[in-house]
């Protein structure tokens, strides 16, 4: 769009700057000619994968789905106000909230404090618990899509790929929907969509603003996948009391996740909690440099953090072959030699028997005399 040439969409709707970017879209901020009102325009595009069938099927989906979430009415849910169809694309017009994203308050400031993250973690369950009633799954739950406003509190956005519990009419065989960082195992290998999918991305999220870094990123999609399906979560370090509840909603068995209900009282729990700061354990060994806010950050794949493993190991095998001690002369055991006794003896008897000999001759020859 040329910003010299404001651009009307569907007659109405006055595109104005950019606001925000992601996978499924582009974000613009709008004034509805109409009403009067500003507004949030998604564009909802896609990617160059996907085949024109495909392309098709999630058009389609999105219209429906868009219309769906447009039947939510909570203060926590930004609004689907409406959605129309222009160069062949869907377009979301929806409440525009002033606010910024989870995602922008930690690229900016790093982990966030836990009181603020309780908060935001009650209105979402609250948003995320009317959709459920209405039988609308969100399935994209990240903190891209958690608006936090000046009042810190939380709005849930995006329901662009939502989809209707019990209605699979629909599809796009192949094609993967939501963020990897923050799809629950049941959906990272293929299952159908329900409501405690959403619980685990939620879990997921708060884990993201408290800890400053996703739980599973493994830089890449498959790999992240494949982490999401098979590893536990990193150690946490600053989620103090929102420890336990994370943890929970981060079960890879669906059936010992934390329920909706347990997480509101665990959320209510920490946000009435004082406010206590956590330190870090002490580290085992020399971490590198951490880069300032908003500066990139150093991924690792599985192959790289293997390889870095075996390195540690033959460094540490070395160190240690480097501080044996050489080995040393062994002393010298006392032995029991029969010579030290048979030759004394044998000594000893020869001198009594000179002595005795002696002795003889001296009385022999003393006799000897007297009877001269």
């Amino acid at each position: 769009m040329d910003p010299q040439q404001p651009r009307v969409l569907a007659g109405r709707y006055l595109l104005g700057e950019e606001i925000g970017r992601g996978g499924m879209g582009v974000v613009w901020r709008a004034h509805d000619q109409v009403l009067d009102r500003e507004v949030a325009v998604k564009e909802v595009t896609f990617g160059v994968q996907v085949s024109a069938q495909e392309r098709e099927v999630l058009r389609e989906r999105t219209f429906r789905e868009a219309r769906a979430a447009a039947r939510l009415d909570h203060p926590a849910v930004t609004t689907v106000h409406d959605v129309v169809e222009e160069d062949g694309r869907p377009w979301l017009v929806m409440e525009h909230v002033r606010s910024q994203t989870l995602l922008q308050l930690v690229e900016q400031h790093g982990p966030l404090r836990v009181d603020l993250v309780a908060r935001v973690g009650l209105d979402v369950l609250d948003a995320l618990c009317a959709a459920h009633r209405e039988g609308i799954i969100h399935r994209d739950v990240k903190p891209a899509n958690v608006l936090v406003d000046a009042d810190g509190r939380g709005h849930l956005t995006d329901f662009g790929i939502a989809t209707t519990t019990g209605d699979s009419s629909l599809t796009a065989t192949g094609t993967v929907l939501g963020s990897p960082s923050y799809m629950s195992p049941e959906r990272a290998t293929g299952q159908q969509p329900q409501p405690r999918d959403d619980l685990w991305s939620l879990g997921a999220t708060l884990y993201t603003a408290v800890e400053g870094r996703p739980p599973f990123d493994r830089g890449e999609p498959m790999a992240t996948l494949l982490a999401v399906v098979g590893d536990h979560p990193a150690p946490m370090v600053r989620a103090g009391a929102l420890q336990p509840v994370l943890t929970a909603l981060l079960a890879r068995d669906p059936q010992r996740r934390a329920t909706a209900d347990q997480a509101r009282a665990a959320f209510e729990a920490a946000l009435a909690a004082p406010a206590t700061p956590v330190a870090p354990p002490a580290p085992q060994y020399e971490a590198p440099a951490v880069p300032a806010a908003g500066g990139s950050v150093q991924r690792f794949d599985a192959a790289d953090l293997r390889r870095r493993a075996h390195d540690a190991k033959e460094a540490l095998k070395a160190l240690a072959e480097k501080h044996v001690p050489p080995p040393q002369e062994p002393r010298p055991r006392f032995r029991f030699k029969r010579r030290w006794v048979v030759v004394p003896t044998v000594v000893l008897l020869l001198v009594v028997v000179a002595l005795v000999a002696g002795a003889v001759w001296l009385v022999a020859e003393g006799g000897q005399l007297l009877g001269g």
